[in-house]
């Protein structure tokens, strides 16, 4: 089918790509933003601390260099080594809010002056920002610290970072969500193409079927009218079990397509009892009788399960294996078909061999699906509609069972169904 085509495919893939890759990007860029506004706002307490030097005339003997006076124990503290045993508390509340407001820090800041002498905080001051909320009591971080220092601690930072990425993060979550869009209308307009293909393909596979066997009928209706008909039995008789034959082929059609739409729209009603499973492999035999011998198919029979006893309903278990037993008539040549059966431990192993053409392994997993057929060109003779395989896994299934098969182009399938006892 056309879906399957390598390009679309092909395409399809790149798309779901280059959407991957674009999420993964933008969320790369914002962890890689969010981590140079942390050190933006380090860089910010540095330039508020040197100011704050200057504003308290605190010399820098102790070093030239900044970082050396201030560390950092976690994202949140900061420690600003002091060379002096006190600080005014109002001072110090002055001087870190305008130092603060000229770099632009608008997040919450406790201070505390820390006493290396008494191993505690001499006083803590609340710093709020412009949008902060009512103050409320923290708990500053211990320090352990041999020295004074001032420390400075920001509850908030994390969120006050991510507050500045707000555009950034919004826009990306836009971008996110228009590429989750894309990405579902590209799968949605795969689907729909795939519906449509199988859709095409079933009306095409329904004309085939209906249009034939009614042809068919149609022209020997025009013989039978005929009235020399009457005086040639025969050829009567044969014209008229032709009619018979193509009648009863549409009937079986149709009825498969209703059961699979009653199935469809309904659950399964299984009516299970005790039966033997050899006993209706040999009725789904009998009642393919007339095709097996006209093919002159060699079957055989391996019955070699212990106990063939199982709970199942007797008319979906026949129909699934008279659907396997026709599978492997129509699509093998000079059929040889072997039928078995063995016991696994908790029920039934059945098993449905043929030489046929064998499937190629790109499409075993594709055959229980409804309406699915192997493409034009690999299984030519194949007729009907593509439901039979997908209605065996649902009796199967229903029953608690397994389906499974094993196929080798030019060497042949077999199917194998695994039943419970019980």
């Amino acid at each position: 089918m056309a879906f399957r085509s390598k390009t679309i495919r092909l395409a399809i893939f790149i798309s779901t790509f280059i959407i991957a890759a674009i999420i993964i990007f933008q969320l790369v860029w914002l962890r890689d933003v969010y981590y140079h506004e942390q050190k933006e706002f380090d860089k910010a307490i540095a330039k508020a601390v040197r100011g704050f030097y200057e504003d308290i005339n605190e010399p820098l003997t102790i070093s030239h260099n900044l970082n050396e006076l201030i560390s950092s124990p976690n994202d949140q503290t900061f420690l600003v080594r002091l060379n002096r045993s006190q600080i005014n508390v109002d001072s110090t509340r002055f001087y870190l809010q305008s130092e603060f407001e000229n770099e632009d820090i608008f997040t919450d800041c406790y201070a505390g002056f820390y006493n290396a002498n008494s191993g505690s905080y001499d006083f803590v001051v609340y710093l709020p920002s412009a949008t902060s909320a009512k103050n409320s009591k923290v708990t500053m971080p211990a320090s352990g610290s041999a020295y004074n220092h001032l420390t400075l601690y920001f509850p908030h930072r994390n969120k006050y970072i991510l507050s500045k990425l707000n555009f950034w993060i919004i826009a990306s979550i836009i971008l996110l969500i228009v590429l989750i869009l894309l990405g579902s209308s590209i799968y949605y307009l795969y689907r729909q193409k795939f519906l449509n293909e199988i859709q095409r393909d079933f009306v095409n596979n329904f004309t085939h079927e209906f249009k034939t066997p009614v042809s068919v009928i149609n022209l020997a209706a025009e013989v039978l009218t005929n009235p020399s008909i009457s005086e040639r039995p025969e050829k009567l008789s044969r014209y008229a079990s032709i009619v018979q034959y193509q009648g009863n082929y549409l009937q079986e059609q149709i009825e498969r397509l209703l059961r699979h739409a009653y199935s469809e729209s309904n659950l399964l009603h299984l009516q299970k009892r005790k039966l033997n499973v050899h006993e209706v492999i040999d009725e789904a035999i009998d009642n393919l009788q007339s095709l097996i011998v006209s093919k002159n198919v060699q079957l055989e029979r391996r019955f070699k399960a212990l106990d063939p006893f199982i709970k199942a309903d007797k008319g979906y278990l026949l129909i699934v294996i008279t659907n396997l037993i026709e599978n492997a008539l129509k699509y093998s040549e000079y059929p040889k078909i072997t039928i078995s059966t063995w016991s696994n431990g908790a029920g039934i192993v059945l098993s449905v061999k043929d030489n046929g053409k064998g499937i190629d392994r790109k499409y075993l997993n594709k055959i229980f699906k409804k309406f699915y057929r192997i493409p034009n060109g690999e299984e030519v003779s194949a007729r009907g509609f593509g439901l039979g395989l997908a209605f065996v896994k649902r009796i199967v299934q229903a029953h608690h069972g397994k389906i499974s098969v094993k196929s080798k182009v030019g060497v042949g399938s077999e199917f194998s169904i695994s039943l419970p006892a019980e």
